[in-house]
C-alpha cells in the first residue's frame, strides 16, 4: 500500500528530469538578469571588474556585464550645487565671511578616474576645500572696500581659479554666486561712518556751488541793472527833457476841471486868459 501512494504522488512532484530544468532555467534567468543592467538618465555607468575599475564608462541606457564578476557604480552627472560659507582675510586683514554657491557637474568621459582617484565623496574631498582655496587666494588681493565695489571683478577672478582647480579633478565648473561678504562689526561700523561723512561733505559741497551760482546770478543781475541805467543817461538830451516836460503840462491841461484851487492866506493865483 506505501508503494502504490507514492507511485501516486510522484506524477504531481514531476519526474527528476522537470525539477532539474526547472532549476536549470531558474539559474539562467538569474544570470541573465544579473547581466543586465540599466543606466538611468544624467549618470553614467563606472565598471568594476573583480575590484578593478574599466577604462569603459556606460552611458544612459541598457548594458551587459559579466555576472558576479563585473559590478557597475552609477555616477550623477548632471549639473549638482554647492553652497558654502567661508573665512577668509582681506589684503587690509579684514576678516572676510564669503557666501558662495557653486554649480559644477563630473565630466561623463572620466568618471571612472574621478572614481579611481576620489571615490563617491569627492564634493567633501575636492569641491568644498577648492572652493575655500579659491576665494582665500582671490580675497588676499583686494581690501575689504574693493571687494565690495568690484564685486564683479572678484567673482571672475574666483571662478578662474576654481576652474582651474576642479578640472584637475574631471569636475567640470558651470558658474559660481558669490551671495554676500560680511565683515567685522567694527567694520561695519567704520564704513558707516565714512558713508555718513561722504554724504555731509557732498552736501557742503552742493550747498557752496549753489550760493556761488546765485553770487553769480546777483552779480549779473545788477550788472545788467547799471548797463541799462548808463544806457539810459546817454540817452538824455535837452530835446528830450523839453518834450517830457510839454507832455507832462499837456496832461495836466487835459485833467483840469476848469475850477480854480481854493487858496486860505496869500495871494490869489493869476491866470492869464486872453478873451479875445
Amino acid at each position: 500500500m506505501e508503494n502504490q501512494k507514492v507511485t501516486q504522488l510522484n506524477p504531481k512532484l514531476g519526474t527528476p528530469k522537470t525539477i532539474v530544468t526547472i532549476i536549470v532555467a531558474l539559474i539562467i534567468g538569474f544570470l541573465i538578469f544579473q547581466s543586465v543592467t540599466i543606466i538611468q538618465a544624467g549618470h553614467r555607468g563606472v565598471v568594476l571588474q573583480l575590484g578593478a575599475v574599466q577604462p569603459q564608462v556606460f552611458d544612459e541606457g541598457l548594458h551587459f556585464r559579466i555576472p558576479f564578476i563585473q559590478t557597475v557604480i552609477p555616477m550623477e552627472v548632471r549639473v549638482q550645487k554647492s553652497e558654502t560659507s567661508q573665512t577668509s582675510a582681506s589684503r587690509d586683514l579684514q576678516t572676510v565671511a564669503t557666501t558662495i554657491a557653486v554649480n559644477h557637474h563630473l565630466d561623463g568621459n572620466n568618471v571612472n578616474r574621478l572614481y579611481q582617484e576620489v571615490g563617491m565623496d569627492y564634493a567633501a574631498r575636492i569641491v568644498d576645500p577648492a572652493i575655500a582655496e579659491a576665494l582665500k587666494a582671490v580675497t588676499a588681493q583686494y581690501t575689504a572696500e574693493e571687494l565690495i565695489s568690484k564685486r564683479s571683478e572678484v567673482s571672475a577672478k574666483v571662478k578662474e581659479v576654481l576652474k582651474e582647480k576642479l578640472a584637475s579633478y574631471y569636475i567640470v565648473l558651470d558658474e559660481i554666486n558669490i551671495r554676500e561678504f560680511k565683515f567685522s562689526e567694527e567694520f561695519d561700523r567704520a564704513i558707516e561712518a565714512k558713508q555718513v561723512a561722504e554724504q555731509q561733505a557732498l552736501k557742503s559741497k552742493l550747498d557752496l556751488e549753489r550760493i556761488k551760482i546765485e553770487k553769480e546770478q546777483e552779480i549779473t543781475k545788477a550788472q545788467a541793472q547799471a548797463e541799462a541805467l548808463r544806457l539810459q543817461k546817454q540817452e538824455v538830451t535837452p530835446e528830450l527833457i523839453q518834450l517830457r516836460q510839454i507832455e507832462a503840462q499837456l496832461e495836466a491841461i487835459r485833467r483840469w476841471d476848469g475850477k480854480l484851487p481854493n487858496v486860505t492866506g496869500g495871494a490869489t493865483p493869476f491866470i492869464n486868459v486872453d478873451n479875445k
